[in-house]
């Protein structure tokens, strides 16, 4: 139970840290960064009609080069169901 309180306590900090404009980085795992995303002209399909979507900022997640070449080193393979589609 000390767990779920503690990730959820985590969880929200990484939260109100990314919607203050703040980078959340946490040595060996990774970082909790925001992204831009440029104003760019999309296509409103069922319309047929193109429309403006505007800048607009997104969270994303790196993994450090630490976790990324632990997990390069230790996983042969991944189950059927599982994996990139």
């Amino acid at each position: 139970m000390d767990v779920l309180v503690s990730l959820e306590t985590f969880f929200k900090e990484v939260k109100s840290s990314l919607s203050g404009g703040e980078n959340v980085y946490i040595r060996g795992f990774g970082s909790f960064i925001i992204k831009r995303r440029a104003k760019k002209v999309g296509r409103h399909i069922k319309k047929n009609v193109s429309i403006e979507i505007p800048e607009h900022y997104i969270p994303s997640f790196k993994a450090a080069k630490v976790f990324v070449d632990q997990v390069k080193d230790n996983v042969t393979s991944l189950p059927e169901d599982e994996g990139e589609d």
